[in-house]
Parts: structure tokens; C-alpha cells; sequence
């Protein structure tokens, strides 16, 4: 089913790819090795972002917004205008992370938008660092940080925003 959503949504800019790091097999020799990346990969990584949504590497579209911590994908119930009735019950999950995640890339749809100084000063008392740019481009700089192994999230708001359906 995810693969006809994929298909049926075509962006209306011509794609470019993310950073992702291929699956490895151990027995499968490679040219180049990459000395940062452990011998897994990431769980969770993002191939591409469009219109449809978030597609991960696994190939599953997520139409919605969602957080990336400790290697695990969480449905994120977001207000639907970008800053409008936003709160700290809305980024509360970080409070209860353990190990708390040393940077959080907040991708906030087509482009780049400030959150309120609230939301900024909440994050900065739970000592986590705030990097704020377009989903398509805090997906990518996730995917790298990830892959390098440093303690991220991401928070991604996708193109066209939707309530979480259940």
C-alpha cells in the first residue's frame, strides 16, 4: 500500500537525494569504509521527503508529523497551523528521554520558520541544542548525525500538514 502512495504523489521539484548510509552485510566486502558509522546503521533513517510525506529507508511513507529519538519513530500531534497554540506539552517527550539527546533537528516543513521564543528557551533549560531548518534538509543532517553516532533527534513537520488518522 505504501509503495501506490508513493507513486501516486509526485513532487513538483525534481528530487534530490538525502544522505543515507547503505545496509551492510558483514560478508559483503566494500570499497570504502566509513570509520564513524558503528557496524549497523541507524535504525531509523529517511530516504526521501515529498508531498505524500516522510518516506524512511524501510520504505514506509509517514503522512505526518513525527519524532525521531532513541532510534524509534513517535506519531507527533501538532497543532495544524505552524506556531499557533504551540506549548511545551508539545515537545514534553524530551523530558522523559533518558539519555536526553544532545541536538534536536526541528525540520519545519517547506521552509525554515522560527518557533517562539518559549519553545526555544524550553528546550535550551533541558540542556538540548535547537537546530531549526526545512524538513527535507533536517532530514539529511539527522541521517548524518546519526550516522556518525551522536545522540539526535528529529522533530519533522512534513510538507503538507495532516492529523495523525487512526
Amino acid at each position: 500500500m505504501s509503495a501506490f502512495i508513493i507513486h501516486r504523489f509526485r513532487p513538483s521539484l525534481p528530487r534530490r537525494a538525502l544522505h543515507t548510509t547503505a545496509i551492510r552485510h558483514v560478508d559483503s566486502p566494500t570499497a570504502f569504509t566509513n570509520m564513524l558509522a558503528g557496524d549497523v546503521p541507524p535504525p531509523v533513517q529517511v530516504n526521501s521527503v515529498t508531498s505524500a510525506g516522510i518516506q524512511l529507508a524501510d520504505g514506509l511513507v509517514l503522512p505526518s508529523a513525527c519524532i525521531f529519538l532513541d532510534g524509534k519513530v513517535f506519531l507527533w500531534n501538532v497543532p495544524s497551523h505552524l506556531w499557533d497554540g504551540w506549548g511545551r506539552e508539545h515537545l514534553s517527550v524530551f523530558e522523559t528521554a533518558v539519555p536526553k539527546p544532545e541536538i534536536l533537528v526541528f525540520g519545519t516543513g517547506r521552509r525554515m520558520e522560527l518557533p517562539p521564543l518559549s519553545i526555544r528557551g524550553y528546550l535550551k533549560e533541558m540542556g538540548i541544542q535547537l537546530d531549526i531548518m526545512d524538513t527535507r534538509n533536517a532530514c539529511s543532517t539527522y541521517n548524518l548525525l546519526a550516522e556518525e553516532g551522536r545522540r539526535v533527534a528529529a522533530a519533522l513537520l512534513p510538507y503538507t500538514p495532516r492529523p495523525w488518522q487512526s
